[in-house]
């Protein structure tokens, strides 16, 4: 290696460093702050280090810890079967408008496209899904409306069949007695490792972090994720220090030792934390090819 590629690639590896430094501080700061206490938060500021160390938000998390494991359970249940389904829908639709064989494959990818332009509005979709469908406080409310399939997936899925996988490799296995479905789940599924732990990494993260649907179609306290948990949390501490004049001197006194801003830290870690303990366990497979096969 010459000394312009050293060069080279020590710039880039301080760049890259530069990069990943900065996209740990905020999380650093979210987590320091969540351990502070309220006092030292109101005259210091955000710090890095707190200056007066307090478990008080965790603390008071923990009095609600029978509504917050519940929570847990249904949103680890909808991550991953939702997750699974959007990436059994999406790979089942986009490998056959990826084929050039396929009739009239250019207007099913069209009706995929024009659903990422036109859409019925909040409204029509509310009526369908709760009239129609009958979803409203059931856990399918959480796992269907606008998350099981996106349509920018199956596109992205799409150009990824037609550009990475051989057309001489599907022919091949078809000239050897492979049907349709063997060839997709013994073939291409195979070599689309990357695309599906991409897409299936961007499917988890929208179930996970998803609270409209909650907030929407779910009035029922049993079906709450932990999202819509953590929302209604901070709402009710937001509604309470704003309106504790209202309540008597002893109310006043428990709603002040609430630690309203070092608690919206701590929710913010506890729904970001298991998702980032997570994406480790998915990076692998972004960095492997698919040579696992050649072309015959």
């Amino acid at each position: 290696m010459t000394i312009e590629n050293k060069s080279f690639q020590w710039i880039i590896n301080i760049i890259m460093m530069a990069i990943a430094i900065a996209c740990l501080i905020p999380f650093s700061l979210l987590i320091m702050s969540s351990i502070s206490s309220e006092a030292s938060i109101i005259q210091n500021g955000y710090t890095f280090f707190p200056e007066e160390f307090s478990m008080k938000a965790y603390g008071y998390l923990w009095t609600h810890w029978s509504e917050l494991g519940r929570a847990y359970g249904i949103t680890v249940f909808i991550t991953v079967v939702g997750t699974a389904a959007s990436l059994a829908i999406t790979s089942m639709l986009a490998y056959p408008i990826s084929r050039s064989d396929l009739p009239l494959k250019n207007l099913f990818a069209f009706l995929v496209f024009f659903t990422l332009l036109f859409n019925g509005g909040l409204v029509p979709t509310y009526l369908i899904y709760t009239q129609v469908f009958h979803l409203k406080n059931t856990i399918w409310a959480l796992l269907i409306p606008g998350l099981l399939m996106n349509g920018f997936n199956v596109l992205l899925v799409r150009t990824f069949f037609m550009t990475s996988i051989p057309p001489a490799l599907i022919e091949a296995a078809s000239i050897d007695g492979a049907g349709e479905i063997k060839i997709f789940y013994r073939i291409v599924l195979p070599l689309s490792l990357p695309i599906m732990a991409t897409i299936g990494l961007f499917a988890a993260i929208l179930y996970w972090n998803d609270w409209f649907n909650g907030l929407t179609y779910v009035t029922d306290s049993k079906y709450f994720s932990i999202q819509t948990i953590l929302n209604k949390m901070m709402t009710d501490i937001q509604f309470l220090t704003s309106n504790s004049n209202i309540a008597g001197s002893s109310a006043t006194s428990e709603i002040a030792e609430i630690p309203s801003t070092s608690v919206r830290m701590a929710i913010a870690v506890i729904g970001v934390l298991p998702i980032l303990i997570a994406y480790p366990f998915f990076q692998k497979y972004f960095i492997k090819g698919i040579t696992i096969g050649a072309v015959k």
